[in-house]
Formats: C-alpha cells, structure tokens, sequence
C-alpha cells in the first residue's frame, strides 16, 4: 500500500502524489519549443519531485510506475505540442548539490562526468553510436568555453536528435564559474538552429538575480520563468481521494477544505496533515476521517517539529529585521509592497515565507507558518504570567469553564482586559518584543495557557495575516473565534465590525470576539456588546501603552 510521503522525493510507485499533468505538459511544451527555463522556488515545495517526473515524461518511462503514474504520462503526452518528435528528443539530468566547494577545474570534470554518463545511458537503450563514444571519451570538459565547442561538436554527431539540459539544485554552482557558464549557455541560446543543448531548465532556491553575486546585469537575461504553484484544492482532494480509492476510508469534505485552507496547499505540509491523519492517530479504516479528527491532527502539527517547520523557524530567525517585518505585515492594515528589489522581502520570499497578494502586498504563506512565526518570536517566559489571574480566583483558569463544557469567553476576554491594567507598564519590559505586537504576543500567551489548562486547542484561521488575526479557540466541538487588530482609527474600527458581521453570517456562525490595541499615547479604551446585522460581537479596545513608573503617581 502507498502512503503520504514527507521525506525527499514522493515516488509514484510508493507515495500518493499529485500527478500535476497541466504543470508539466506546460514545462514540456516550453522544452521543445527550445525555451531556457528556470524554476526557482523554496525547499520542500515538491520542485525535485516535479523535475524528476518531466523527466521521466521526456524519456518515456512509463513502464517503471505506477499506473496512475503511467496514466498521468499519457495525458501530458496528449497534452504536450507535437513541433519535436518524442523519438529524437532526451534529457541529460545533472545536480549541483554537492558542488559548491569544488574549485573551476573540478567543476568542468564533475560536469564532464555527469554528462558522459547521461548520454552513454541513452545510447545503450537506444543503440550506441562508435563515433559518440569515441568523441565522448576524447573530448573533457575543462572550462566553459570548452563546454561551447563541446556541445557544437555533440549536436553535429547526434544529427536530428535534440538535447534537454536539465540541471537540479542549480544554485549548488560553484561562485567561480557562475558568471561564465550562464554566459556560455546565453551564447548557445543565440547561436543558430540546430543547437546544443536544445533547450535548458534550471531548478533551485536562489534565482540567477541572486546567484550573481557580483551585481552586475544578469548574464542569463534570456530565462523564461516557470512558477510552480502550490497544489489547488482540486489537487488536495484528487491526493487524498487517491488514498480513498485504494483503502475505502473517506475523509469528509469539510476536512479536506480544512486541511487546504491551514495549508493554502503547501505540499509537504498537506501530506503532512494526511500522514498524521492516516498514520499516527489509528482511526479504524471502517470509519470517515471527521472534524474531529483534522482537529487532533491539526494539533500535532501546530506543536511539532519537523523538517519543514525547522527550515522556517531558522530561515526567520537568520535576520533580526525580520521579526518587524513579519510582524508589521501580520498586524498592519495598509501591509508591506511585495518588492522584490527589497533585501528583507527578496530573502523572506526566497524562503518560502511571505507570497504576492492579490493586491499586489506582502502576505505569510500560510496560517500554519503565521502560527508558528508568533510561537518563534513569543517569549518562552514573559514575566507576566502570574499576573493572568485576579487574587481573588478561586480555582484559576477553571473559573472560565461553564457546568455545560463551554467556556465562559467573555468572562475570559473581562479577565485578560483586566490583566493588561494589572500588569501596568510591566507589559513594554517584556524582552525581545515589538511595542507593537505586544498586545497581540500577550493575547496569544494568554489564551495558550488557558486551552492547556481545559484540554483545547487554539490556532489562527485567517490566511494573510493582513491587518487581522483570527485566533480560533476549539474545546468540547465548539469553536470561539476571537478577532484582533491595531487600532488605526474609528472609521477602521467600525467598518472592521461591518466586514466581521458578514465574514459571520458566510460562516454561519452568530457571535464573535472582536479585540483592538490601542497604542495611543492617550487611548480610549471600550468595552461593548452590538448586533451587527442579526451578528452578536463582543468588542473591546484594550490599551496597551502606560505610563513609565517615574511618570506614575
């Protein structure tokens, strides 16, 4: 039986996996047409996997997968232009991966290696050419322009036959040789037809923009990019519908939105949640894969550690400017341009961290990343906590929990109002901490020690993170959303309830917890309870900033 696959490259024969036949059909088209094409995007977002199997389709090995694999092959076949014939058409596959520290002769003869063995590999299935083997054992590579006359002399003995370059981890190059050997393959892109190699793709993290160290005008400017996007929620259900189809066990369709919605469709982190869901909670197969379920293996996502969530903690953690800039787009209405000319915004997106918005702003990936990026920079301990609660308490926390199972969250929300007034000016020593996010940091603080307490779980909804931050507090199958912002103003305010009361009413949820900072040296702070368009929402301005103890009476 296949399961979900996590680790390295997801094989067809092994792994359910998205067949992504329109992507790849797209690629091919690009590769026969003759077109230099780069793919760069961050680790873990299934680019090998998708390398791979272009490759695969271009040599035409159906027979080694898996039938939908096989399958996958002959629709992107059909799909895929006709101007170049299948017969006379193969790739040469090499990576860079272990190359960085090879100096520019060591380079030239990995490289001259790897391709001699690509193309001996075709020749032997195909028929093997005396004149190519001789060549190819006559003919090193030890420079760049060497590579040039290399594949003029190649292209002259394989006749019609055309070359793919396909070349993984590109930006595992060498510093030394870069510059020329994007030169040299600008200059095979310009020379006349037929040439050698045919066509180029280039896979990696870096683009070429950024591999040019030395800054000047990109030598490669006859690239044409290929995105590859995360999986749609058409793809999500067409994964999780393959392991369906193979052990009868259904996933109900408001788990799949879910998982899609947390994930936005990161690959690894899909496969993830089904992992979790399919591997690790031992829900009998007889039964479907329920809310509930999502909600449990939500959780153990949100806490563990795995390789996905250790790339990003650290990638965040690389730069001191990024906190604010996170932060900034996850509590600013009015965001951060999505400018790629931009240091902090170019390394945060080359990272997998931040994407495009619609409108053209800076947004977090995901919820799931939004969550953990405000675990990364929460203090472990802030110096509040034994000020959460009011002297008077008789049993903590548990004050909160209604006879019925249901929290008492406006009692919950009086309370973490009140602390904030409790804690005084205490709230801007708490180490490490945007001013700004402080009131946001303390909330999440909050709440997190409370679900610990009952047994719930809480974790963010919305997908931006732009201006708003849904914290979703899950215990006992009821679900408390707790809306937060900065406030920016009473227009801001108030049309934030409008926007809320119709989010409530597609949701079809009636009640609502809407809480604003207020940074203001002279804040007015609120507290109210309005019926927004047949909605309940429960409002509050908290102040978060106080006079410094020698301004105190």
């Amino acid at each position: 039986m296949r399961r979900f696959g996590t680790e390295g490259r997801v094989e067809p024969a092994q792994h359910y996996f998205v067949p992504r036949t329109n992507e790849i059909a797209d690629f091919i088209n690009r590769v026969r047409t003759g077109k230099y094409i780069v793919l760069f995007a961050p680790r873990q977002t299934g680019k090998t996997t998708f390398f791979r199997r272009v490759i695969d389709v271009l040599s035409e090995r159906t027979g080694t997968g898996s039938q939908i694999e096989a399958a996958s092959h002959q629709t992107v076949r059909q799909n895929v232009a006709s101007s170049t014939s299948d017969a006379t058409f193969f790739p040469i596959r090499l990576d860079f991966q272990v190359c960085r520290n090879l100096s520019a002769p060591e380079f030239y003869t990995y490289l001259s290696k790897g391709i001699q063995s690509q193309i001996e590999s075709v020749f032997q299935k195909q028929g093997n050419l005396p004149a190519l083997s001789q060549f190819l054992d006559a003919t090193p590579l030890t420079n760049h322009i060497s590579m040039i006359d290399f594949f003029r002399e190649l292209q002259r003995l394989l006749q019609n036959r055309r070359i793919a370059l396909m070349i993984d981890e590109f930006d595992g190059i060498p510093q030394s040789v870069l510059s020329d050997f994007l030169y040299a393959l600008r200059l095979i892109y310009l020379s006349d037809e037929p040439r050698c190699p045919h066509s180029v793709g280039i896979v990696g993290v870096k683009s070429i923009t950024q591999l040019d160290y030395d800054r000047s005008v990109s030598p490669f400017n006859i690239q044409d990019e290929f995105r590859l996007p995360n999986f749609t929620l058409e793809q999500v259900r067409e994964l999780l519908g393959q392991y369906t189809e193979e052990v009868g066990q259904a996933f109900m369709p408001e788990v799949i939105e879910s998982i899609y919605k947390q994930t936005v469709g990161q690959p690894v982190l899909v496969n993830r949640f089904a992992q979790i869901l399919t591997e690790m909670l031992d829900i009998p197969k007889n039964q479907p894969m329920t809310i509930a379920h999502f909600t449990e293996a939500h959780t153990q996502l949100l806490r563990e550690r795995n390789t996905n969530i250790d790339h990003l903690t650290t990638n965040i953690r690389r730069d001191p400017r990024f906190e604010s800039v996170l932060m900034h787009i996850m509590t600013r209405d009015e965001g951060i341009d999505f400018n790629l000319d931009d240091d902090i915004i170019s390394k945060l997106a080359t990272y997998g961290v931040i994407k495009e918005g619609a409108d053209g702003m800076c947004e977090i990936l995901n919820p799931i990343y939004l969550y953990r990026i405000l675990r990364t920079f929460k203090p472990t301990v802030n110096g509040l906590e034994d000020r959460y609660l009011p002297d008077d308490t008789d049993n903590g926390f548990d004050d909160y929990l209604m006879s019925t199972g249901h929290i008492d969250m406006v009692s919950l929300l009086n309370n973490f109002r009140d602390f904030i007034g409790r804690a005084g000016f205490r709230i801007l020593q708490i180490p490490e901490t945007p001013q700004e996010s402080v009131g946001q940091y303390l909330l999440i603080a909050y709440l997190d020690a409370f679900v610990r307490r009952i047994g719930g779980m809480m974790h963010i909804e919305v997908q931006t993170g732009r201006g708003r931050m849904d914290l979703i507090v899950t215990h006992n199958r009821q679900k408390y959303i707790v809306e937060t912002k900065i406030w920016r103003g009473t227009h801001y305010y108030e049309s934030g309830k409008q926007q809320l009361a119709r989010y409530l009413r597609l949701e079809g949820v009636t009640e609502r917890f809407y809480v604003v900072f207020d940074h203001r040296q002279v804040p007015a702070p609120r507290v109210e309870t309005v019926i927004v368009e047949g909605r309940m929402l429960h409002c509050y301005v908290i102040a978060v900033v106080q006079e410094a103890p020698s301004n105190q009476v």
